[in-house]
């Protein structure tokens, strides 16, 4: 059990890794082992089995005394299937249901019963473990012939007890067999029929069931461990359409010897066309991003201290908002919390400003674009930053982005931007800032110079403007995208689904008008899931769909996203792992920017949150 246990413990399973980038300061490595559904139970359940051993142990009286319970023959043979079975394994221990057919009585009262034992109770059938990506269901079953003899002695008592040529009254009568059944065929039914009801996701196909009885021998010649029935069931489990598999798998130090090598990872380079969503669209602006950098963290702080004429704003607005009733009590509690709450703002905006002073965003981009260029090594790529690049030379990148995400952005730039800030939303979307057609739009000489005007970095460091826009119909549809494969399917699938299970705004204040008020529509969220933005999924899709990177700066949506993929079956199938050790990334992650000009303790001018 203690070699179980440490083999748990180091096991680091075959699974292909998401193609996901994740650039951001504060990264914690997570071990691909904790993406198994069920793992962390069955270590427990493995630990729990190990000290009732070693508190026995303990007992001076061991050897006197029966032996302690444990399951350590089930651990041992579920571990055993881990190690043995097809990659990738995604669940330990998972429940799958059977669905439940509806019947109504004579009453015309509705009953809801498994076909396949025709119980009203849903409790499920329990699958061991859920291998190749979902493709194989294992069941173990660890009872030995004796039980199947219980079993079959506990049935003949019942013919035995029955009086053939009674009057029907004898009780024993009603629990004799009409057909031929035990323990191991109701389990065998129920994940037949569960497989059915349950079939691997993104297919119509039931999953293939293993039926592993590592100690039923039907060929048994010991004559009191034999009897023909138990050779019948398990005929009669084959004929149900199980695989069943006899016997133990070999020791698990075997096992781990002859577990597959990780192969080595694959180095990861963005496209060349990237995808980016909105939190990307508000850093590009921020001045987080562009402004001058402070000369220490003191003054990181000292630049985002709230001024007293702002904390006064503020509080007049909160009274505005309750009406002017200076004797309301929310809105006394408010003005006394409000303070606090921009001192605890001010403290985020100091804290992206020196993750900015350690690494910018635009370096640790452009070091990454380099890196990926033929001939460019890292090395190369991070002694360039400091300037454009050569006259003439092809742009690093093409950038993308959604028509939602543009104008959510221009939204919220009008509402909270400073001015540079809103003069460089403008630049990356100058057809959106002159569609009155008053004026001509600026030639792309032109957006570059506004955009990078005031910024820290020298002209065209990235080729930003002007960024492209995808129509609403090749956002919904790309034209002429080819089959894709491997993680970027399963991105693309799952955010379909996502976006097709959503019937309109879930958030009240959604479908408001798009910000011609005095506040900004909130954001509508997927039904299925609160944490996903419809925006940040359509933005997903628009990426994956045509195989291009999508930028982000929101971790959490990122988060998301891949339990998604993982819960609904897409995960990446090691048969489409690609060819060659370099890969595209699918998601890109790196530190979110606020906008933060109008919020500078040295901002000169109105309050930052005035509509201009």
């Amino acid at each position: 059990m203690v070699l179980l246990y440490q083999s748990i413990v180091s096991y680091q399973p075959s699974n292909t890794k998401p193609p996901v980038l994740d650039s951001s300061e504060d990264v914690v490595p997570d071990k691909d082992s904790q993406n198994i559904y069920g793992l962390r139970p069955f270590l427990e359940a493995v630990k729990r089995d190990i000290d009732v051993v070693k508190q026995f142990l303990a007992d001076p009286d061991a050897a006197f005394l029966p032996p302690p319970s444990t399951n350590a023959p089930y651990l041992i043979a579920v571990w055993k299937e881990v190690l043995s079975s097809s990659p990738p394994v995604i669940a330990i221990g998972k429940t799958f249901h059977e669905r439940l057919q509806i019947t109504t009585d004579g009453e015309g009262k509705k009953h809801a019963r498994s076909q396949s034992s025709g119980k009203s109770s849903r409790s499920g059938v329990k699958v061991d473990v859920v291998a190749d990506n979902g493709h194989t269901w294992i069941r173990v079953n660890t009872a030995k012939n004796s039980r199947l003899l219980a079993e079959f002695r506990e049935i003949d008592s019942y013919l035995t007890d029955s009086d053939p040529e009674g009057d029907g009254d004898n009780a024993s009568s009603s629990l004799a067999q009409i057909e031929f059944d035990n323990s191991l065929l109701r389990t065998g039914r129920a994940l037949v029929a569960a497989a059915r009801d349950n079939p691997v996701l993104g297919t119509t196909n039931p999953p293939e069931v293993v039926f592993r009885l590592t100690r039923i021998d039907p060929d048994a010649t010991d004559g009191n461990g034999n009897d023909p029935r138990i050779a019948l069931t398990v005929n009669s489990l084959r004929n149900m359409g199980l695989s069943i598999k006899l016997g133990e798998r070999g020791a698990i130090e075997q096992l781990v010897k002859s577990f597959p090598a990780l192969s080595s990872p694959r180095t990861l380079t963005p496209t060349h066309r990237i995808n980016l969503d909105l939190s990307i669209l508000i850093a590009l602006v921020s001045d987080l991003t562009h402004a001058p950098l402070p000369e220490s963290v003191d003054a990181a702080h000292e630049r985002f201290v709230p001024s007293t004429a702002y904390l006064e704003w503020k509080r007049s607005r909160l009274r505005a908002k309750s009406g002017g009733i200076s004797g309301n009590t929310s809105a006394a509690r408010e003005d006394a919390e409000d303070p606090l709450e921009s001192t605890q703002h001010s403290r985020a905006l100091a804290g992206q400003l020196q993750q900015e002073m350690r690494k910018g965003m635009f370096q640790e981009i452009r070091e990454r674009l380099l890196a990926c260029r033929p001939g460019q090594s890292g090395a190369d790529a991070s002694t360039d930053v400091s300037a454009p690049p050569p006259e003439g030379a092809p742009p690093l990148a093409e950038f993308w982005t959604t028509a939602e995400a543009r104008d959510r952005c221009l939204r919220i730039v009008a509402k909270i931007g400073g001015p540079a800030e809103r003069r460089r939303a403008h630049a990356l979307f100058p057809t959106s800032s002159s569609a009155d057609g008053v004026e001509p739009p600026p030639s792309p000489a032109e957006q570059e110079a506004q955009y990078w005007a005031g910024s820290r970095y020298p002209r065209g460091f990235l080729p930003l403007p002007p960024i492209r826009v995808f129509s609403a119909r090749e956002a919904a549809q790309p034209p002429d995208s080819p089959p894709r494969a491997g993680f970027f399917s399963a991105l693309e699938a799952t955010c379909r689904a996502l976006l097709a299970s959503d019937d309109g705004p879930s958030h009240p204040r959604a479908a408001e008008g798009s910000g011609s008020g005095s506040e900004i529509s909130r954001a509508s969220v997927v039904r299925s899931n609160v944490r996903l933005t419809t925006h940040t999924a359509q933005s997903m899709l628009c990426g994956a769909a045509r195989g291009w990177t999508t930028l982000t700066a929101n971790r959490a949506s990122v988060k998301a996203m891949l339990r998604e993929v993982r819960t609904r079956g897409y995960g990446l199938d090691p048969r489409h792992r690609g060819d060659g050790p370099v890969g595209h990334v699918a998601l890109w992650m790196v530190d979110p920017r606020s906008l933060a000009e109008g919020l500078r303790s040295d901002a000169v001018g109105a309050s930052p949150l005035t509509p201009v």
